[in-house]
């Protein structure tokens, strides 16, 4: 039960609010004086605070400060009779949620009431979840408390305590790159390099001198020695990323880097000797690339000693608020909007999209919707309008994305209208299988198979 505390000197409201909250579901506090205020806001937990500003000895304000330097996240609803701009002014920038004037109508503080702590109860879950990812779901920057997701991070943690190699797969936008890094984070090559290069982003040449390095003169514009990443990540980790774009003949030289451990740079005739830990990561189907002749199934075998497979968010929907509070603390830190909060109706078009584009999606969506949400609090009506398009659909859809339980969904509309014709006819069971359009007898064999039972005792169960 949330708890309100009202500090006012007059016994008259003091009564008015007891009452009012009291109605409302609320459990209320109540002070005469601001040092009273101040001693239960430091004792009780206070879920909001409405206080009189003109009140004997000391204020209303130092009632909103003490709160604020309690807990920041209680809303202050200041009251006064003596109505000054310079006193709104003040209060607000001292953090107060809202200013009313008396005489005021009760539906008016009855509405400002309702969203205050509406606000209060939104943040606390905000900070419910962080304490949460903080706390057991998270490993690295990777977060979940899904059974899939605890399971990544038993795996991460068993492969970190060795040097194998590491095939990462899963759908694009799943955190491949963090999985990677988590793994080098806690394994003991951590505070070694960790490069990391995408093999579908530059041309055969380029890919390979990044990878590899060259000596001066070995192509156009290699006017001096480099070394390549492999020997700068000497000790560390490496990640492949996107590997099934890797062309055959860079292929070829991977293959024997990881046979040997060593290469040699473009245009070089020196071995260069490193030791690095090799992760590769493809959102492709490998097998299905070597059937096509694009992919060497030798370095399959070399890349896919330990394998590692991400679940798409689809999978793992109870993820979607802990992601969701991640978010927005982020997101809205950057943009100057500390404290946002989402609303439960558009967390729940969240958590019913089908998330093609996965964790990337989700987070580019909630930057976007608080870089353009006008308020404090993420809406319906913040999120793109082509999301909610897409999870409109979604819900439409009579086969979700994980399929769907046909004969239990039949099984349980069965049972509905059993119990629906019962209902209508008081139990009795020959008109219930009437308006069911059936025979008594299939009637009463449903019943039966559903266990339901018909509250009417006295009637005979004859064909």
């Amino acid at each position: 039960m949330l708890t309100v505390l009202v500090a006012d000197d007059e016994k008259s409201m003091q009564e008015f609010f007891e009452v009012m909250l009291t109605r409302e579901g609320y459990q209320v506090a109540l002070a005469s004086t601001a040092e009273e205020a101040i001693a239960k806001i430091e004792k009780l937990g206070i879920d909001l605070v409405i206080t009189d500003i003109n009140m004997p000895k000391s204020t209303g304000m130092a009632v909103l400060q003490k709160s604020t330097e309690v807990d920041p996240d209680v809303p202050v609803i200041m009251i006064t009779a003596f109505a000054s701009t310079d006193t709104a002014v003040e209060a607000m920038k001292l953090g107060a949620y809202d200013y009313i004037t008396k005489p005021f109508r009760v539906d008016e503080i009855k509405l400002v009431i309702a969203k205050a702590l509406e606000r209060r109860v939104d943040k606390n879950e905000l900070r419910r979840l962080k304490d949460e990812v903080s706390r057991s779901y998270s490993l690295g920057n990777i977060i979940g408390k899904s059974e899939k997701m605890q399971e990544l991070f038993r795996m991460i943690r068993k492969v970190a305590a060795s040097s194998s190699t590491v095939l990462v797969t899963g759908e694009s936008g799943t955190g491949k790159e963090l999985v990677a890094r988590a793994i080098h984070s806690h394994s003991t090559r951590g505070k070694m390099p960790f490069l990391s290069i995408n093999c579908g982003a530059m041309p055969e040449q380029l890919l390979e001198s990044e990878l590899f390095g060259h000596q001066k003169g070995s192509f156009t514009g290699a006017h001096t020695d480099k070394r390549g990443l492999l020997e700068v990540a000497d000790g560390g980790t490496f990640l492949m990323d996107e590997v099934g774009e890797a062309p055959l003949s860079v292929q070829v030289k991977m293959l024997r880097m990881l046979q040997e451990r060593e290469f040699k740079r473009v245009g070089g005739i020196r071995d260069v000797k490193v030791d690095v830990r090799m992760i590769a990561a493809t959102n492709q189907d490998l097998p299905e690339l070597i059937k096509k002749g694009r992919f060497r199934e030798d370095l399959y075998y070399r890349l896919n000693i330990i394998p590692i497979s991400i679940p798409p968010l689809r999978e793992r929907k109870e993820d979607i608020p802990l992601l969701v509070s991640r978010f927005i603390d982020k997101f809205s830190k950057e943009a100057g909007k500390p404290g946002m909060t989402i609303t439960g109706k558009a967390m729940e078009r969240l958590e019913n999209n089908s998330w093609r584009g996965n964790v990337r999606e989700l987070e580019n969506i909630i930057e976007r919707s608080v870089v353009l949400c006008g308020g404090l609090k993420i809406t319906e009506d913040s999120l793109p309008e082509e999301f909610l398009e897409e999870s409109q659909d979604a819900a439409h859809s009579l086969i979700q994305e994980d399929g769907v339980d046909l004969e239990g969904k039949l099984f349980s509309i069965e049972k509905e209208y059993l119990e629906e014709s019962l209902k209508k006819t008081g139990g009795k069971k020959k008109e219930a299988a009437k308006l069911l359009k059936m025979s008594f007898r299939s009637f009463r064999y449903k019943i039966k198979k559903h266990g339901i039972i018909s509250q009417d005792k006295n009637e005979i169960d004859e064909d």
